[in-house]
This record gives structure tokens, sequence and C-alpha cells, in this order.
């Protein structure tokens, strides 16, 4: 059966929460760092509707596969155009093309709703977070170093964003913006340390 995205409802709740505290636990791809009770994760479902929605994909023989969900950028006015992704798949579903399905109905969901801008803050090593973002489009616009804390180790967040417009949907979703580079800008970069 063909999986399929849909915005996320309540009786969703249970299977986004397991998802989601398995990466509380076990990994940097959050930076939360106490699981989600079933009310934090209904408290969090009622925030993400309208522009702001949370999806979910799902294969109607095994469950939900992934959910994501778009977050505004900053919370002050002039940041209004702007949002931010995020995408969590099932650790026995990724791989599977998941995450690229969250994401672009993501992105086509923000642009629907008149966004300017798409951002992703990744954890610097997430390899395959970051070269899904490439593959649609996004950019390495930074890299915050040592900004987060969590298993002992200071973590990077890599930034990436997209530009959206109105013209994308002809244009296959890209725009005519090439795949982004991997690799932060010169000026980005940590300077070799010196003997």
């Amino acid at each position: 059966m063909p999986i399929t995205v849909r915005l996320a409802e309540d009786a969703d709740a249970e299977a986004i929460r397991a998802i989601y505290n398995r990466e509380v636990a076990g990994s940097t791809a959050t930076f939360d760092l106490v699981p989600r009770s079933l009310a934090d994760q209904l408290d969090w479902l009622r925030v993400h509707d309208g522009a702001h929605p949370a999806t979910v994909a799902v294969d109607g023989s095994d469950g939900l596969a992934g959910f994501g969900s778009l977050s505004p950028w900053r919370s002050r006015p002039a940041y209004n155009t702007s949002v931010e992704d995020s995408v969590y798949v099932r650790d026995d579903r990724r791989g599977q093309g998941v995450g690229r399905l969250l994401l672009a109905d993501l992105v086509e969901r923000a642009r629907a709703h008149g966004f300017h801008a798409v951002f992703a803050r990744i954890v610097g090593g997430h390899q395959a977070s970051i070269a899904l973002h490439a593959a649609l489009g996004f950019e390495v616009v930074g890299v915050e170093r040592e900004v987060g804390r969590k298993f002992g180790r200071w973590l990077d967040v890599v930034v990436m964003e997209r530009l959206l417009s109105l013209g994308e949907a002809a244009a296959g979703g890209q725009a005519g913006r090439p795949a982004a580079s991997l690799r932060p800008p010169d000026h980005l970069r940590r300077p070799a340390s010196q003997p």
C-alpha cells in the first residue's frame, strides 16, 4: 500500500510521541532532553495547525511511518514570512523515501501559505538530514558552533534555507535553484588550528 501524507490528528499523538521520544532518549536529532508525555504531545499538536501544521506519513498496512511540522522561525513579527521544518522518521522506515515525502509536502504547504523562506536547523554530522534537505533545494547558510550540549558532547547546528516563490510549483518545486553543497561557505568555516 502506498504511503500517504496527511495532516496529523489527535489520534496520531501516541505514534508521533513514540518516534519523537526515541530520538530524545537516543540521538542528537533533537535537543530536547526530557521525553514528552501524551498530554505534552497533544498540546504540541494543538499548536501545529493552520499555517504551521503537523503532518504524518501513513502506510495503511504499517501505521505511522514518520511525521513533520512547520513552526514559526522566530517570534518577532518581521520573521512571519519564514518557517522552520522538522522531520522525523520511524527507525525501521528510514531510507525508504518517507522523509522526502514529508519534507516535500511541508515545502508545498509553506509555499501554499505564502511563506518566503523555509529553514532547517540540523545537528552537525547528521548527513542523512543534510543530504535530504539539499536534495530538495535547501542551501547551507551557516553553522552555529557548539550551541547545544547532549550526552556530554558539544553540538553544532547546520542552518539550511530554501527560498520559495510562487512559480515553484510549475518548476517542479525547485524554482531553478541547484541543490546545495554540503560544505558551508568558506567565510563560515572554522579555521584550521595552528600548530
